[in-house]
């Protein structure tokens, strides 16, 4: 793993060579993807791409490096998954926004409301904003869903409500509407503005 901006430089070579040979290749920093055709002309391009990085010094992730059909399973590619023309995040990029996200909202936080919600709206924005291209909606449901959960434990704790009738009033206590009131930021919200935006 390389920086970007090396990544550039030592791999700018790559992609003018092999746009030069034909193929359509996709490249993010050091993370690549070559488009083709068939088996053969895909194993043509890896041995393409091995040849030519050998000769520069450099060597191929071999976990990452790789052949695969994209039809019946789909891939994943700079933290998004690809499959039958739709995108959405891979389980590896929801695992760690989830990670971060109970990380920033354990039930014995100490800080106030409005600071834990300025907190968790840092991960959330920038995630969304990268994230926004996703093709369901669902997927931003769930995530703001799982938010409202950990900020309701909090302040559930804070209230001394352990009962599990008191918890499961936590939703009507602390409504969607209450938590956007005091300025969490909902993913779902906000994609369906750019949809509705688009489609204009």
């Amino acid at each position: 793993m390389i920086s970007p901006l090396l990544s550039n430089t030592y791999l700018d070579p790559l992609d003018h060579e092999m746009a030069q040979a034909g193929y359509e290749m996709v490249r993010y920093a050091d993370d690549m993807m070559i488009l083709c055709r068939s088996e053969s002309e895909a194993r043509q391009a890896l041995e393409r791409v091995q040849a030519w990085t050998a000769n520069a010094g450099l060597t191929l992730h071999p976990d990452k490096t790789r052949l695969l059909d994209a039809n019946p399973e789909g891939f994943d590619f700079l933290g998004y998954h690809f499959e039958r023309g739709k995108r959405w995040p891979c389980d590896k990029s929801l695992m760690k926004f989830k990670d971060a996200i109970r990380a920033k909202t354990p039930r014995k936080h100490g800080h106030g409301l409005r600071v834990i919600i300025a907190n968790v709206n840092r991960t959330t924005w920038g995630w969304f904003e990268y994230f926004k291209h996703t093709s369901y909606a669902n997927v931003f449901r769930s995530l703001d869903g799982l938010i409202r959960r950990r900020v309701r434990r909090i302040l559930l704790k804070r209230h001394r409500k352990h009962d599990h009738n008191d918890r499961g009033l936590a939703h009507y206590r602390w409504s969607n509407t209450y938590f956007a009131e005091q300025g969490l930021f909902s993913m779902e919200v906000a994609h369906v503005r750019i949809r509705q935006s688009a489609a204009r």
